[in-house]
């Protein structure tokens, strides 16, 4: 079975992309990150499309901003949309999807930026993720928990801590919620595969940061210790950012019990030309 998580930001302005990418990599469990679609919405886009190609679909929206989706041709059951007694900003927000696949707990999450430390929306992220946490927490042998974290895990998932000093994505705080995360017993299976390789998983429009390949890997799939088992293969699909119109992400692509193109990895195709002198970039925003 394969599984794979992509923010896509906004389905509607990456739909040819999109069903071109379903097409050629034909993953069995899609989880989505920024739809940017209400559920009607989503429906009346891709319904159609993806019932000939044998998808089912549940989706969680809210118009213009978030959004999460699941796309499944191996049974979708026992949908739940966010987050039961979750924090809002102020409201409840389209974030959390779940639903059982093949015997699988599929979570789909795009997690909240965060903006600045210690901002209010950076202390709903830390509230937001303690939620996913007690969401997943029931079902964490048969989960696999994938999508758009806003967390880098380590200082190996950025291009240069230093340029991160200061930000969201790499806090203490931060890192300790994600870690609480798999302490229930979930696998980074990507970093598991690939231990001590320069992965990464989006990548700024601005500045040319990814022919540089100066990117962050926050797009993660955490599995329960039976899916876990069952990895193959681990890897970013980066050709999938290349080209015209793109996400600023790249899939993140699992294979479980075989791996119909190999044990590939960990990024494909790999950057041709990265930068990895630390201290030669610094982040966009930072620019004077």
């Amino acid at each position: 079975m394969r599984i794979a998580t992509w923010n896509v930001n906004s389905v509607k302005q990456r739909l040819p992309r999109l069903l071109a990418w379903l097409d050629e990599r034909s993953p069995d469990v899609v989880c989505l990150q920024e739809t940017k679609l209400a559920d009607e919405a989503f429906e009346e886009l891709l319904g159609e499309e993806l019932a000939g190609r044998g998808y089912e679909f549940a989706a969680h929206g809210e118009g213009a901003w978030n959004g999460v989706a699941i796309l499944s041709r191996v049974g979708l059951e026992d949908v739940v949309r966010g987050l039961e007694g979750g924090p809002g900003f102020p409201q409840q927000e389209a974030r959390a999807v779940a639903a059982t696949c093949a015997g699988v707990r599929v979570f789909s999450v795009y997690v909240p930026n965060g903006r600045e430390p210690d901002s209010d929306h950076y202390r709903y992220k830390l509230a937001w993720l303690a939620a996913l946490r007690n969401a997943v927490a029931p079902d964490v042998e048969a989960a696999a928990v994938c999508g758009d974290f806003n967390i880098a895990p380590t200082d190996a998932d950025v291009f240069d801590p230093e340029a991160y000093v200061g930000h969201t994505h790499v806090t203490a705080p931060e890192r300790a919620a994600l870690a609480d995360l798999e302490k229930l017993g979930l696998d980074d299976v990507v970093r598991d595969r690939w231990p001590s390789e320069r992965v990464f998983s989006y990548w700024d429009y601005r500045a040319g940061m990814f022919h540089r390949d100066l990117g962050m890997r926050i797009d993660l799939i955490l599995a329960g210790g039976p899916a876990a088992a069952r990895v193959r293969a681990a890897w970013v699909d980066r050709l999938a950012r290349k080209g015209k119109g793109p996400s600023d992400h790249a899939p993140v692509i699992v294979d479980l019990d075989e791996a119909p193109d190999g044990d590939t990895g960990p990024v494909v195709p790999p950057p041709s030309a990265p930068v990895t002198k630390r201290g030669t970039a610094k982040l966009p925003q930072s620019r004077p």
